[in-house]
């Protein structure tokens, strides 16, 4: 956990046990084949930037790639999460008072998942989102909002989240594969800056965005006429088919971690949380449907996320 040591964890009781042994049914499957898709998307789209940056600058490839595979070894320093959680993915470590605040809930989960606590540590994710996302590795999220907002009980199921993800896959493929996922992730970022400027000043996003797509598909039309193969004019498209598979991936992968969080003992209680976001935000989730910033992102709905997680408890 944080630097801050939290106070003793409490002792398991039979409830807790249950809870546990729940916690291994079918949620844990759908969490690994979820995350592994994911991730392996994330990775992929990485290796071909990689090889797109060195057929552009005219780099050895093989030597590039190699060297790539390479960067890898970093996952083995435990400190590679932090870095990661840090500047990949924006999180930041709890104050003391947070530590405080968060201590009882979090053992109280790590009880429950029948993990030890102090393996993990715990961020913040800043954000107006009922859940954490789950940055791998022995990373921990929870949100500024479900901290600040959320009941102990209830934030202890925010916690439940993330951690029921953590709990199914070795830590260090996770870290490997977010590691991998770096060039992705900084391309991702520098799109969705695009479209936030384009949303808030819609001149100079709007032209930055409209020379890149034209440079982009004249890439296009230049394989096409120089190429006899189809292959580089398909390469060249599939980025604009690719967010579709990362819509997917981490629509399922939500779903999924929202159904181990229930496996956990937790359903009802998350669903109070996302019933409780949904009626804070209920003037947000009526704007269009392109306009909002979760289908951008790739994630469901809240509103999506409350009826999957309903009838999956019904069906249990």
């Amino acid at each position: 956990m944080p630097e801050v040591p939290f106070p003793g964890g409490q002792q398991q009781n039979q409830q807790h046990a249950i809870g546990g042994a729940s916690g291994r049914t079918s949620g844990s499957a759908g969490v690994r084949a979820a995350e592994g898709i994911a991730m392996l998307l994330w990775a992929a789209a990485s290796f071909v930037i990689i090889l797109w940056t060195s057929g552009a600058f005219d780099w050895n490839t093989l030597v590039v790639m190699v060297v790539w595979v390479l960067t890898g070894l970093i996952v083995v320093w435990p400190g590679s999460d932090g870095l990661i959680a840090r500047y990949l993915l924006g999180l930041r470590r709890p104050t003391m008072v947070e530590n405080q605040r968060l201590a009882p809930s979090w053992y109280a989960a790590a009880d429950r998942a029948g993990v030890d606590p102090n393996r993990y540590t715990v961020w913040i994710e800043g954000g107006e989102i009922p859940t954490g996302s789950s940055p791998g590795g022995n990373t921990v999220s929870v949100t500024s909002w479900a901290l600040y907002t959320l009941p102990p009980s209830h934030l202890e199921a925010a916690l439940a989240h993330d951690l029921s993800v953590h709990r199914h896959g070795p830590i260090l493929v996770s870290r490997l594969l977010h590691w991998y996922s770096v060039p992705a992730r900084i391309i991702g970022f520098l799109i969705w800056q695009l479209l936030k400027l384009s949303r808030t000043i819609p001149a100079v996003g709007c032209t930055i965005i409209g020379f890149l797509l034209i440079a982009y598909f004249g890439l296009i039309l230049a394989s096409l006429v120089f190429y006899d193969s189809l292959a580089v004019p398909l390469g060249f498209l599939a980025p604009l088919f690719s967010p579709l598979l990362f819509i997917g991936a981490n629509k399922f992968a939500e779903r999924m971690a929202d159904h181990a969080t229930a496996d956990l003992g937790y359903g009802r209680k998350l669903l109070e949380i996302l019933y409780g976001w949904q009626a804070q935000h209920e003037g947000g989730q009526r704007r269009g449907g392109f306009a909002q910033p979760d289908w951008l992102a790739g994630q469901p709905s809240v509103a999506e996320r409350i009826r999957a997680l309903e009838v999956y408890l019904q069906r249990r």
